[in-house]
């Protein structure tokens, strides 16, 4: 992109001593801004834009109540980025590494999260001399056949605690377990799991989970939670659709592209997604089997990554070094970022890919929505009242904006 690993993006803000560089001379000074901090995973922009235009996509049985809160369903539709500042389990929810399983298709990577963690996740006690034994895993073919004891252990017992920070499991359960299975009868002190999964991202798994979240608020006419979990859901779809959330060189950090991630899902559909897409993606599908959905979304997106990386690395070696980063304005800060006829060039090369993941992303969030709707039993949506947040909502939603805005992020440092 015009710049070296270990380069900065530069913003204005006078009144602040400041680094000067050369596209940024003059006052108010320059400011350095890491490169991985340029903007959030799709850019709050495009993230906002998906969720309001999938509502507009809604049969009228769905309009009826998702029509007038349009506006809050796009606005939230950033919280996902925002929670990772305020909770470290957030980030796996927001990418999979599938390079970390090998070569594509990834057969042997599970399809559901139980049978992930059967894979991925290690049980061990503690015996009464006091020594950590090794229960359950280690090294596991693949695929792995554990049986189905183990099976309604996990999805009862590790599924439920996956994200929390304590991994400690109750020992009397997992002892009676153990016995009744004539698996092991040691007195164990204590027990505990570990796992590698969050290591890599749990995307597409989250999503099966949040489908089934919202069928449920669909049936119980939850009209706090449905919005809720539109907006999120929104949110995880549009990450899902983005090449570099499904790879370790996710901001090309490994091919010396260091800001690729901004460059492309955020800074292109700024400049171009108003102007030149064609919003109109039809009427949202009933999908029969999410599972299957959701992965393939992961699976279309990282079959592009290749280009993403190789188109862009070809750009920077070809146009001149002044005509790849300019200054702009970001919310009222001047910022160095890749220059618009630099960023034109990228999108033409790449054939419009980001034209075609967003519009791909806006069909599939309606049809996820639409889907989980369906499941519930097409409940009626029009005389449900409409969610008032308590104070305690508020005073949580002020925390997480000031949490964000203090710019710490927990988990994996680099955007997604």
């Amino acid at each position: 992109m015009g710049y070296s690993p270990g380069d900065d993006f530069f913003i204005h803000r006078g009144g602040t001593e400041a680094r000067r560089c050369a596209a940024c001379t003059g006052n108010p000074p320059c400011l350095r801004a890491s490169a991985a901090n340029y903007a959030p995973a799709w850019g709050f922009f495009a993230h906002r834009r998906i969720n309001r235009l999938a509502v507009l996509t809604l049969p009228p049985e769905m309009m009826v109540f998702f029509k007038p809160n349009i506006d809050w369903v796009a606005d939230h539709a950033t919280d996902p980025d925002m929670r990772r500042y305020s909770t470290t389990f957030e980030a796996p929810r927001h990418y999979i590494d599938l390079d970390n399983y090998g070569e594509p298709p990834f057969d042997s990577l599970p399809r559901t999260f139980p049978e992930a963690l059967l894979q991925y996740a290690d049980i061990w006690g503690v015996n009464p001399p006091g020594d950590t034994v090794l229960i359950f895993g280690g090294e596991r073919p693949r695929p792995f056949q554990p049986g189905d004891a183990w099976r309604r252990y996990f999805s009862r017992f590790i599924v439920p605690r996956f994200s929390y920070e304590d991994k400690s499991l109750d020992v009397d359960s997992l002892a009676q377990f153990l016995r009744q299975n004539s698996y092991d009868s040691t007195a164990w002190q204590a027990a505990f799991f570990r796992e590698s999964l969050s290591m890599h991202g749990i995307l597409p798994w989250h999503l099966q989970k949040m489908q089934r979240d919202l069928t449920n608020a669909f049936r119980r006419r939850d009209s706090k939670r449905i919005l809720r979990l539109c907006a999120d859901m929104g949110h995880y779809i549009g990450d899902a659709h983005v090449p570099l959330h499904t790879t370790s060189n996710y901001n090309g950090q490994k091919t010396g592209q260091e800001g690729i991630h901004g460059f492309w899902e955020s800074r292109i559909p700024e400049l171009f997604a108003d102007e030149q897409y064609d919003y109109f993606v039809g009427k949202p599908r009933y999908v029969d089997r999410t599972t299957d959905f959701f992965w393939e979304m992961v699976l279309a997106s990282n079959s592009m990554v290749d280009s993403v990386l190789s188109v862009e690395r070809a750009l920077r070696l070809s146009i001149p070094k002044d005509r790849q980063m300019c200054p702009d304005m970001r919310n009222g800060v001047v910022i160095i970022a890749p220059c618009r006829d630099f960023a034109a060039v990228y999108q033409t090369a790449l054939q419009g890919m980001v034209e075609r993941r967003m519009r791909a992303a806006i069909h599939a969030v309606a049809s996820a929505w639409y889907t989980a709707w369906v499941d519930a039993g097409q409940p009626k949506l029009g005389d449900m009242d409409l969610p008032i947040a308590t104070e305690e909502e508020q005073q949580e939603e002020e925390q997480m904006k000031k949490l964000f805005n203090a710019g710490k992020m927990l988990g994996r440092p680099e955007e997604h």
